[in-house]
């Protein structure tokens, strides 16, 4: 496989949440799965990438202390260039990381911290998706039949599955792409549910980039067992 290695790649990893499904004391991020923090896991796996050359790590503001004693400080991380504070919305807080990618930057990595899973060949493939069609994202094809339902409850349409993808992250852009769709839609008020809706309302369209299933997010109590399991049935990071 061509690696992506030419082209100055910045890594925004979105962090900041607060994690209220998990009804825990601590924010999912920092909960241990397999012994390793959730979000050091993440991090560990992007900083030993020779394809990407910095990272931005968006932390909520009340943690930004406790990430740097619990996190960053005792792990010889290379590439993470700084943590800073996130926004009000998961949207603001990308911003807040965009406005810190190096001046050199070609491509912009977008990636929830609490996807420990994803893998090198997926994160490789994003990056070359990106630089032939400027927009991409890692995807699954979706499993489950999906229907839409009208306001009373009642199934209203059995969508075609064959055409359905689960979006994942990272999510991939050309610098420029991405900066001038947060900003646009900073302008208009718009918020979206992903970074690719932005860069889509400009005209642009997004590559689907196959993934894995292992992919999660980790947000609810029965996503760390899933993740446990992940962990138990591959070589572990360290």
């Amino acid at each position: 496989m061509k690696k992506a290695n030419k082209s100055y790649v910045s890594l925004v990893v979105v962090a900041a949440g607060k994690g209220t499904r998990m009804n825990m004391n601590i924010n999912k991020q920092y909960i241990s799965v397999g012994g390793i923090p959730i979000l050091a896991r993440t991090l560990k796996l992007f900083d030993g990438m020779n394809c990407i050359n910095e990272i931005i790590l968006v932390v909520h503001c009340d943690d930004i202390l406790y990430c740097r004693e619990n996190i960053i400080d005792g792990n010889k991380y290379k590439k993470v260039k700084c943590v800073i504070t996130g926004g009000e919305t998961r949207q603001d807080s990308v911003f807040n990381g965009l406005m810190e990618v190096s001046e050199k930057t070609d491509i912009v990595l977008i990636h929830d911290g609490v996807r420990p899973f994803i893998d090198e060949d997926s994160i490789n493939r994003c990056i070359e998706a990106a630089k032939e069609y400027a927009v991409a994202t890692v995807a699954v094809p979706l499993k489950d039949t999906v229907k839409s339902s009208n306001s009373e409850g009642f199934v209203q349409e059995t969508l075609e599955r064959s055409t359905l993808w689960s979006v994942q992250t990272p999510q991939a852009f050309k610098f420029k792409i991405i900066m001038d769709s947060h900003k646009q839609a900073k302008k208009d008020g718009f918020v979206g549910t992903d970074d690719t809706v932005l860069a889509e309302r400009l005209g642009n369209k997004t590559k689907l980039v196959m993934g894995t299933y292992n992919n999660i997010k980790i947000t609810t109590r029965e996503d760390l067992i899933f993740a446990e399991a992940i962990v138990n049935s591959k070589h572990p990071l360290d």
